[in-house]
C-alpha cells in the first residue's frame, strides 16, 4: 500500500503543478491553446463554407449514385486523421504540387488538413439533418408557391439548430485530432504565435514523453473543458 501511494505522489504533483500553471496563465499554455483554437476555428468556418452548400445540393436534387455518394461522405467521417495528414504533406512539401506556398510546418497547413477532416462530416451530418425535415413542411412550403431557391432556404431554416450541432462536432472532433497536426505542423516550438505548430493535442505527446507531466495534464485538462463545452452546446441545440 504505501509503495501505492508513492507511486502516486510523481502524479499528485503533476496535477497542482497543471492548476497552477492554469490559475497563473502561464504563457506557454496560453500559446498553446490560443494557436489550437485559431487553427480549429478556422478549419471549421472554412469547411462549413464549402460543406453547407454542397450538403444542401446533394440533399435537395436527385441524381444517379445520389445514395452512393452519401454512403461515400458518411464513410470519410472515420478517415483516420494520419491519412489526411500524409495526403496534405505529400501535396504541401517543398517537392510537391503546392509547395511553392511554403505551407508545410506552419499553422495554415494544419488549417488545411483539419479543414480536409471536417469537410465531410459537416456535409454529411448537413445532409441528414435536411432529409430528415418533416414531409410536412416541405409540402406546405411546396403548396405556398415558393420557388427552388426559397425552398431550399425555408428547409435549411427549418433543419438549422441540426446544422449547428453538425458544425460543432465537426469541431469537436478537429481540436481533438493529433495525427495530421504532427504531420503537417510537426509540432514546431517557436518564440512567436506564427512560427509555432504546437496545438493541445501535439504538445501533449510531446511533453508527456519528455516527463513533463504538470504541463501535460494542465493541456490535458484545458482540452478536456474544450471537448465539455462543445458536448454541452450540442446537447443544447439538440434540444432545440
Amino acid at each position: 500500500m504505501t509503495g501505492f501511494l508513492t507511486a502516486l505522489d510523481p502524479i499528485l504533483d503533476g496535477i497542482i503543478q497543471a492548476f497552477y500553471l492554469i490559475a497563473t496563465l502561464d504563457p506557454e499554455v496560453l500559446k498553446i491553446t490560443a494557436l489550437s483554437l485559431f487553427i480549429t476555428f478556422s478549419a471549421t468556418i472554412l469547411g462549413s463554407i464549402f460543406a453547407l452548400p454542397v450538403g444542401t445540393v446533394i440533399a435537395f436534387r436527385e441524381f444517379t449514385g445520389k445514395k452512393l455518394l452519401i454512403n461515400l461522405i458518411q464513410t470519410f467521417y472515420a478517415f483516420p486523421t494520419v491519412v489526411i495528414g500524409l495526403i496534405v504533406f505529400l501535396f504541401i512539401r517543398r517537392t510537391g504540387p503546392f509547395g511553392f506556398l511554403g505551407f508545410l510546418f506552419t499553422p495554415w497547413g494544419m488549417i488545411i488538413g483539419q479543414t480536409l477532416l471536417v469537410l465531410p462530416i459537416i456535409a454529411g451530418l448537413t445532409i441528414s439533418a435536411l432529409l430528415a425535415v418533416d414531409r410536412t413542411i416541405t409540402d406546405t412550403i411546396l403548396s405556398l408557391g415558393a420557388t427552388r431557391l426559397q425552398f431550399m432556404i425555408s428547409v435549411v431554416k427549418e433543419a438549422r439548430f441540426a446544422i449547428f450541432a453538425a458544425i460543432a462536432m465537426a469541431f469537436g472532433r478537429a481540436v481533438s485530432e493529433v495525427g495530421a497536426a504532427i504531420i503537417i505542423g510537426g509540432n514546431i516550438d517557436a518564440t512567436s504565435f506564427w512560427g509555432s505548430t504546437r496545438t493541445l493535442t501535439t504538445a501533449i505527446t510531446l511533453e508527456t514523453g519528455k516527463g513533463n507531466i504538470g504541463l501535460s495534464i494542465a493541456l490535458g485538462l484545458i482540452l478536456l473543458f474544450i471537448a465539455l463545452a462543445v458536448n454541452t452546446l450540442i446537447a443544447q441545440v439538440q434540444q432545440r
